[in-house]
């Protein structure tokens, strides 16, 4: 039998002993630090039939949100302290900016690229490493049970097997999501080589000496990428009556194709989204999400709720997360200004007049056309600890794999190959989607906005360039190359791709998912600061460019304190002020870019 034991600090990984007791059941209760440490090591919880694996891996999932600091390490974001041009195109377009407070100073650091030191709740790089890594102690735990089980003559059932199948890819999630917040965007395997990865643990912690190399982003995906595969053989759905808060069939392979994709196995990620998504779109439409729902919603929790809700077809998997992200967005750092317009708010030829993207009125936008907004998808679900005293946990349910954001990922992936018709077909798909509103709805949107489905030729027309009313638009993807000197996009794929990026920032929204898509492709962009002075407010700006140390966020100063090997040169933890604000750009035209 294997008995679950962690030592009272993890020095290498920079963990303390408050975060890695792992939950069995929900009848194993925590303790706090104080009753674990005072436990004699034979009071440790025993791993010994295989209900207790499968119980184990349900409580063995990470907790923390990375969509709040990643989105403010994105172009998702602005600071409205800032200069800024009203969301509204038909307004005055006179500059603005407001004297407003952060929701905490690690809002100011992320915003600011600055390595974030001075919290480590759940929406913070810092407790995403450390949930993150108590999760995979975890499952390598049960990992270890399983071993230990048919070594003891238990036979290799379908429920282990199952459950083997699950952890693994537990172990290969983490560390995916791991590798793409603290390390940069995987390039190809000579030049990935060069760029530090993430440690990855394939055996359970138990002492407080071990060291963990950081190795390289080459050496992690290969790791990422064995897990994946021999998960893949193992996973089924026989273990859970509600197998979308697991990793589930349909999960597994979704999360394959997201893995290849970035990992530029174009052809490999493509069949991944067909175990899916299927090839007949007649049978795909209702597999995407449904918003006829959302007519019966008022409330931030309605609109939660059906976003968030398991038994949506679309809904893939889902993670439960402690994360007050919904409030976090209500502060100085907002999706207004031009932020707001680039993803909502704009001209298109699928409305006809200026106007915000029909779709995200009726999924419920949050906030006002001043400050900013957010969509109901981030909703918190409040789980009261004591209903007279008005408190308890905040939860968001992250729809960490859909159906809907696999087709984008699809259609990539088929540009990529040349398939320009399937990826056409994909994308037009994925607009329907969006109209699939109730019929009173599509009433209401259709005389209002002109909505029109997206067809290819609009696809090649309209986005073909970088326009005024789009600004998600590129005249080439060059930049690719920086990425891998032989990723090409013909002229032919420009406006492809270009529509992939104006859906996927509009699908990932306050997911995170933006910041990685910036560093796979290598795109520039900028953040703008405002500080408010005697005369008036002065913009700071930070470039950030294709190949910037600081797209590997910062690991935990505890870890670095413990010998590991930080994200970015030492130089950068002093001087992070590689400002620049060319004289002909405005400050909006100039994020924009």
């Amino acid at each position: 039998m294997t008995k679950i034991f962690f030592k009272n600090k993890f020095s290498a990984l920079g963990l303390a002993c408050c975060g890695v007791a792992t939950a069995l059941t929900a009848s194993v209760a925590l303790t706090s630090c104080s009753d674990f440490l005072d436990k004699e090591p034979d009071d440790r919880v025993e791993l010994s039939t295989e209900d207790q694996v499968v119980m184990l891996l349900t409580a063995s999932y990470p907790d923390a949100n990375y969509g709040w600091f990643c989105e403010l390490s994105s172009d998702n974001i602005m600071d409205l302290n800032a200069e800024h041009y009203p969301i509204d195109g038909d307004a005055a377009q006179n500059l603005t900016h407001y004297n407003l407070g952060s929701s905490g100073r690690q809002d100011d650091e992320a915003y600011r690229f600055e390595p974030v030191k001075s919290s480590t709740s759940s929406d913070t790089p810092g407790g995403l490493w450390s949930s993150y890594y108590i999760t995979i102690n975890s499952v390598n735990e049960a990992l270890a049970a399983i071993d230990q089980l048919v070594a003891e003559g238990s036979a290799m059932t379908n429920k282990l097997t199952a459950a083997k199948g699950e952890a693994l890819l537990i172990r290969s999630y983490c560390h995916f999501v791991l590798v793409n917040v603290f390390s940069q965007a995987y390039k190809t395997e000579e030049l990935s080589k060069q760029d530090i990865g993430i440690p990855y643990i394939t055996e359970v912690i138990n002492t407080v000496d071990d060291s963990y190399s950081r190795s390289n982003v080459t050496d992690t995906y290969k790791k990422i990428i064995a897990d994946l595969e021999e998960g893949l053989k193992c996973i089924s759905d026989i273990n859970y009556e509600k197998p979308k808060y697991h990793f589930n069939e349909n999960a597994a392979h979704a999360y394959a194709c997201r893995v290849y994709l970035f990992h530029h196995q174009w052809q490999d990620a493509i069949e991944q989204a067909n175990m899916v998504l299927g090839t007949d779109k007649a049978q795909l439409l209702p597999k995407l999400f449904d918003y006829a729902p959302l007519d019966d919603c008022s409330y931030l929790d309605d609109f939660a709720n059906v976003w968030q809700n398991p038994n949506e077809w679309s809904n893939l998997m889902l993670i439960d997360t402690y994360s007050t992200i919904f409030r976090k967005s209500r502060y100085r750092y907002e999706q207004g200004g031009m932020r707001a317009r680039a993803i909502y708010f704009h001209n298109a030829p699928m409305w006809r007049r200026w106007v915000g993207n029909p779709a995200a009125f009726v999924s419920g936008l949050f906030g006002s056309r001043d400050y900013g907004f957010c969509p109901g998808w981030i909703g918190e679900q409040f789980q009261y600890s004591d209903k007279v005293a008005g408190i308890g946990y905040a939860h968001t349910f992250r729809r960490e794999f859909t159906a809907t954001e696999l087709l984008l990922e699809r259609a990539e992936a088929k540009i990529n190959t040349g398939d320009l018709a399937g990826a056409s077909e994909d994308l037009c798909t994925y607009h329907e989607s969006t109209m699939n509103f109730s019929e009173k709805s599509k009433e209401t949107y259709a005389a209002q906005n002109g909505m029109l489905p997206l067809t290819d030729d609009m696809i090649k027309d309209w986005f073909a360039k970088e326009t005024k009313d789009n600004y998600n638009c590129f005249d080439d993807w060059d930049f690719l190359k920086n990425m891998d000197p032989n990723w090409v996009i013909s002229a032919d794929a420009v406006p492809y791709m270009n529509c992939v990026n104006y859906w996927r920032r509009y699908e990932t929204n306050f997911t995170g998912k933006r910041f990685f898509d910036l560093k796979r492709w290598g795109m520039e962009y900028y953040h703008v600061y405002g500080t408010n002075t005697s005369t008036g407010v002065q913009n700071d700006t930070i470039r950030m460019t294709w190949n910037d140390p600081r797209r590997a966020l910062e690991i935990p100063q505890d870890a670095i304190a413990a010998g590991m090997e930080p994200s970015q040169p030492a130089s950068l933890t002093t001087d992070t002020t590689s400002h620049v604000k060319p004289a002909s750009m405005t400050i909006d035209e100039l994020i924009m870019k």
